[in-house]
């Protein structure tokens, strides 16, 4: 016996005639009257008394129409709890700097809500140094920041490779005069930024010590700020070609030392990760 026979018992029960149980069931008469038999069989009574024009319940059929009521709604809740507990939900917070936030957020947040709809994902934008404190300190699940990471308290998983490129206005001064201009400009984030490290250490590395520091907190400012001839900067490649492609820009490559970037996904060590973190780290 399994559920479809208790199912086409119903069937029979509700409709009064194995043909028309066939037909609400999408089999044939033939496969009704046999599951039926086998009920019989294996109870060791009558269910139905079939006369030319209908078929009715006995009382043994009375009785096992209630159990198999009882059976189905028991079914039903198994498999909804079993569907509940297979669900990944709850809420997460990833961390991420202020390019990843503009670049690569909207498609990770399509792809992972897409496939995960129950859990609530939180997005927050920090310098490096901070993203990293927030994982360690437990007010992020985990967070996308540039290589190397030398903390034993976090696993990484590498996610990809950019190339950084230098910045500088389409028109007016060459880079080569840029550089020698005083005072140097240079647009970049706050102390902390990955980006401003790797420009800083570019110009040490031509002998340069002497600029003068622009901060600014958007990325669409820095844009604005060297497309208006006020100094130069520095990010990836990829984020000029495919979001700022028709500004007027040059750009520069740099050495691939100073000019690549790993980027990886750190979160904590040793601790059990949640469903949506699990989730998540598999992505990649």
């Amino acid at each position: 016996m399994n559920t479809n026979d208790l199912k086409i018992f119903e069937a029979v029960a509700t409709n009064g005639s194995f043909t028309k149980a066939a037909e609400a069931m999408f089999t044939v008469q033939s496969n009704v009257t046999a599951r039926i038999k086998n009920l019989e069989e294996e109870f060791g009574a009558d269910l139905f008394t079939r006369t030319s024009r209908k078929v009715t319940l006995t009382s043994a059929g009375e009785t096992l129409l209630q159990y198999s009521k009882r059976i189905d709604h028991l079914v039903h809740e198994a498999k909804q709890d079993i569907k509940k507990f297979s669900r990944v939900s709850g809420s997460l917070k990833i961390g991420c700097i202020e390019t990843t936030m503009a670049f690569k957020v909207p498609d990770i947040l399509t792809r992972f809500t897409d496939t995960y709809p129950d859990v609530d994902l939180e997005f927050r934008s920090q310098m490096r140094s901070d993203l990293i404190s927030d994982v360690i300190n437990y007010k992020l699940d985990a967070a996308f920041v540039s290589a190397p990471i030398n903390s034993p308290e976090l696993e990484q998983v590498h996610i990809k490779e950019e190339q950084l490129v230098i910045l500088a206005p389409a028109q007016g001064l060459e880079l080569k005069e840029f550089l020698i201009t005083s005072p140097l400009k240079i647009i970049v984030f706050d102390q902390g930024c990955v980006f401003r490290a790797r420009l800083e250490a570019w110009l040490n590395s031509k002998g340069i010590i002497q600029y003068k520091s622009i901060v600014l907190n958007s990325l669409e400012g820095i844009i604005n700020f060297v497309e208006a001839g006020l100094g130069i900067s520095i990010l990836p490649a990829e984020l000029i070609e495919q979001y700022y492609a028709g500004r007027k820009l040059k750009t520069h490559t740099l050495n691939k030392e100073l000019g690549t970037m790993s980027t990886v996904l750190i979160y904590r060590k040793n601790i059990p990760q949640s469903r949506p973190l699990k989730a998540f780290v598999e992505m990649y």
